[in-house]
């Protein structure tokens, strides 16, 4: 089967789109530009399905790879075999490929091989071919001097039916099939482990049975994720006694001695070979599909932060807030950058309130800081009511700033690059700052990881988590578009097209050049090639520019259509730009050609409308319930406010202002069933939550949106 033919049986999109995307995915073309400048060659593909195109064309190329492998191998053996080389080329499933390989496979000292070495393979095939046999004089006959008796030789010959049995496809695919709908995870607590404080929190799995295909996909990564941990021992399994009898219906039918010999190989087959390996087969298979959705979960989530709401422009004081240690304070100007830095004591125990308020009080004058960023986590609630206490302008607008990962950063190799001769307290403080100015230009330097937005991320695959973070990455980057002249370039590395090595480079240009006036310029880059513009330039802004167009996601190429719009309306460029009501009133499809779509016009005419404009909803702010600062001060029934800062695929944690976020199971998240809970719910939203229960001893908070 061809590659397009593959990939359309996997996503059943058009032929043509697919072929032209294929197309473009081969000469390295990323699928931001795909999707948004190529929109004429894929017939409009959005993301979503351009990503799923190019996943099922590694597919493809890792069954053909694995493919390749095996006719080699298979050829090099001597075997010759034309239908089974046909099946092979034509299968596109990786198991059944697996399947057809298994009977060829270089097998280590099996009883079977054993007992092929002792001459028994004739006698296991007279058993299965011929059920009329008289066995047991049969046997005698082939006794020697490695097996004594006929009970060994007849014993030698199940096992070499037993592996006959373990390789047959049919019996495979059944039990499978069997397993896939029917089989039960069962787990046990270890003794030993059971009181264990680390143990506690997966306690609800000490001693349960459950259908595999009906565990959600976090309770069974919960339950790996114990086990590997050393809590609890799982098994995998189904009825015994139904496997073996839809087996022996295959293989084994009559009442004669050479049945019965089947019968006894098919019970050892199950228990030694068919059930372990369909077992573990099975519960690979569901804790793929289980960390492909905890994937998904961490991208969404992911995409919902990196895309928060900015408040860019402003002049920020960030303090990472503490008690003994002290709050370290920052100030950062509009650009981000670090400008001053203090540790204050307003708290327990050395309690230097009054110099504290001096320090904040300076900050503020000094620099004009006109926003306040205060970390989320330990005295926080303390530290923000400090700040409110002070009586500042009314001007100056109060935040509490997701600190997750911060600390991460403040350690990492990009943090002293970024400033080599500071500390890790003041690195964490500037990175709170800089996530309320834009959390995406700032989260990007964070490994994805330790964000903080998804469950189990550390079970599941790296490669394949890194990959579609990545991507998510990737997409939020492009869709927001970069600043060419104050961007840095682990931002810039995001770019399509560009990367870290060309990002680094443009640094380099503007540090050297100063900043760029004209797209152009970025063809003077060092080893910035054709393609490498192409792809970028559209997703790279030039405020303040010689041409307009430049501070837009317009594309160059289009740029002498715009200015030939312009003359059909008797209007310069300049004005053109941001008319909305002449913009409304121009028929596009007159500009319509083979080269550009209605889909394409329709984008351009849209962006003129409102060139560069920040896809991302404006900052709200925002104010928890001062009278809850911990976990002891809830009473059921309280309303609260609160953001949502995590969001699983059953129910979402919010930030009600206290160490301990709390969950909205998705029970509780409507009135009405809920089939995807990011249709109700989004990162950092501002929801409103009643107190359900709080369990002090394991520090849980349950808490409802229905009202």
């Amino acid at each position: 089967m061809s590659l397009i033919s593959f990939i359309k049986n996997n996503t059943r999109l058009d032929t043509t789109k697919i072929t032209n995307t294929v197309s473009m995915l081969n000469q390295d073309y990323s699928i931001p530009f795909i999707s948004r400048y190529r929109k004429e060659k894929t017939g409009g593909l959005n993301e979503v399905d351009i990503f799923e195109i190019e996943k099922s064309k590694k597919n493809y190329e890792e069954l053909s790879k694995r493919k390749e492998y095996i006719l080699k191998t298979l050829n090099e053996r001597g075997v010759s075999d034309s239908s089974l080389f046909d099946n092979i080329n034509k299968t596109q499933s990786l198991s059944d490929l697996e399947d057809y390989y298994l009977p060829h496979k270089k097998k280590r000292k099996t009883k079977a091989e054993v007992a092929r070495k002792n001459g028994l393979e004739p006698l296991a095939q007279k058993i299965m071919e011929d059920t009329n046999m008289n066995i047991s004089k049969y046997a005698d006959s082939f006794t020697n001097e490695n097996i004594k008796n006929k009970d060994e030789v007849l014993e030698g010959a199940r096992h070499i039916i037993s592996e006959w049995v373990s390789e047959n496809m049919l019996i495979r695919n059944g039990l499978r099939r069997r397993f896939s709908e029917g089989a039960t995870v069962v787990s046990k607590v270890v003794k030993s482990k059971e009181k264990d404080p680390k143990a506690q929190k997966y306690r609800d799995y000490f001693n349960m049975t459950t259908n595999i295909s009906k565990c959600s996909s976090h309770r069974l990564l919960a339950i790996l994720r114990a086990e590997n941990e050393g809590f609890i021992k799982t098994k995998t399994t189904i009825d015994k006694e139904v496997s073996i009898s839809f087996i022996e219906r295959k293989l084994a039918k009559g009442n004669s001695q050479s049945t019965e010999q089947i019968k006894l190989a098919i019970a050892d087959s199950y228990k030694r070979l068919l059930e372990p390996a369909i077992s573990n087969e099975t519960l690979s298979l569901y804790r793929t599909k289980a960390e492909d959705i905890a994937i998904k979960v961490f991208s969404t989530n992911l995409e919902q932060l990196l895309l928060s709401s900015p408040l860019s422009g402003k002049n920020i004081l960030a303090i990472d807030p503490g008690f003994r240690s002290g709050c370290k304070v920052v100030s950062l100007n509009k650009q981000g950058d670090f400008l001053k830095y203090n540790t204050i004591y307003p708290h327990e125990p050395q309690m230097k309130y009054l110099e504290a308020a001096d320090t904040v009080a300076n900050h503020i004058k000094k620099y004009n800081i006109e926003a306040i960023a205060i970390g989320n986590g330990t005295a926080s609630r303390e530290t923000e009511e400090f700040i409110n206490k002070l009586n500042l302008d009314s001007d100056i607008s109060v935040f509490v700033v997701s600190e997750a990962g911060a600390s991460i950063y403040s350690a990492s190799e990009v943090a002293r690059e970024e400033f080599p001769d500071i500390d890790l307290t003041q690195r964490g403080a500037i990175s709170i700052g800089r996530r309320l100015a834009d959390p995406l230009a700032e989260l990007v330097k964070i490994d994805a990881k330790s964000i903080g937005v998804g469950q189990y991320q550390h079970d599941v695959d790296a490669t394949k988590l890194k990959s579609e973070l990545d991507n998510t990455v990737e997409h939020c980057v492009n869709k927001v578009g970069v600043n060419l002249n104050t961007a840095s370039k682990y931002l810039l590395s995001y770019v399509s097209g560009i990367g870290p090595k060309l990002a680094e480079n443009i640094v380099v240009y503007r540090t050297e050049n100063g900043a760029f006036t004209d797209r152009k310029q970025l063809r003077k880059v060092k080893r910035l090639g054709d393609k490498a513009y192409e792809q970028s330039i559209a997703f790279l802004r030039i405020e303040n520019a010689k041409n307009p167009l430049d501070n837009t996601r317009i594309h160059p190429e289009r740029y002498s259509l715009i200015n030939k719009i312009a003359k059909d309306n008797n209007i310069d460029l300049a004005s053109l730009i941001s008319n909305k009501d002449l913009l409304d009133s121009i028929d596009v499809s007159v500009y319509k050609d083979e080269n550009i779509g209605v889909s394409t016009l329709k984008d351009i005419i849209d962006e003129l409308k409102k060139p560069g404009l920040d896809p991302r909803e404006p900052l709200k702010n925002f104010e928890f319930d001062k009278s809850i600062k911990t976990i002891n001060d809830l009473k059921t029934g309280d309303i609260l406010p609160g953001i949502v800062n995590n969001i699983t695929n059953f129910g979402c944690f919010v930030d009600i202002g206290i160490k301990e976020s709390g969950l909205v199971h998705v029970s509780k998240l409507s009135n009405n069933f809920v089939k995807d809970i990011n249709d109700i719910v989004k990162l950092q939203q501002q929801v409103e939550v009643r107190v359900e229960e709080v369990d002090l001893e394991r520090k849980r908070i349950q808490l409802s949106m229905c009202f």
